[in-house]
């Protein structure tokens, strides 16, 4: 009885210490020192919250710049985060890239290039909230006439929502779409 009595409280204390103390002092540390992070990393505009630097969004209005496509759920949805899971030589999968092709073609008709390959395929996580520069680069055209700005100013708002490798060396160049979104409205205001 005596070691039970020894086990009930050293698991009653464990879990204080585990279960409570420990969770609750990470996260106000997080919340204090890296608050926008902690907080979803959610991006603003005009008061209200648009969205997150992390998930991306679901763009289809020809004044837009559109991103990856998306095999979580019905597009972007969090709660069903994951890939397709089709390998290259599936079928289904060389179907819908090709679907999606022609999509692209047909919304950028002016665009002559390859198809940059990100346009077309969809992220491990279904969720990612980024496109190249070449597949900016291939949208410029529909966002220009659709906005009637130049190709200048949109090119421009493209470069400066650009983000560079990590620590100079990590990963490729990004656009972040809902960002460039956001840029393309308020220049127009």
């Amino acid at each position: 009885m005596k070691q039970l009595w020894i086990a009930l409280k050293i698991t009653i204390v464990l879990t204080i210490l585990t279960g409570l103390a420990y969770p609750l002092i990470v996260t106000g540390l997080a919340n204090v020192l890296f608050h926008n992070q902690a907080s979803g990393s959610l991006i603003q505009a005009d008061g209200r919250t648009v969205g997150s630097e992390l998930i991306g969004q679901k763009f289809t209005r020809p004044e837009y710049f559109h991103g990856r496509p998306s095999a979580a759920g019905d597009g972007y949805d969090g709660l069903a985060s994951g890939g397709s899971n089709l390998g290259p030589t599936n079928q289904k999968l060389a179907e819908r890239v090709k679907a999606d092709a022609a999509k692209f073609h047909a919304e950028n008709p002016g665009y002559t290039g390859p198809v940059p390959a990100d346009i077309v395929t969809a992220s491990g996580s279904g969720l990612d909230p980024h496109i190249s520069p070449e597949a900016a680069d291939a949208q410029v055209a529909r966002v220009v006439a659709a906005r009637g700005m130049s190709v200048d100013a949109v090119r421009a708002l493209v470069s400066q929502n650009t983000d560079g490798r990590q620590l100079g060396i990590l990963g490729e160049p990004r656009v972040d779409v809902l960002k460039l979104n956001l840029a393309l409205d308020r220049a127009r205001k």
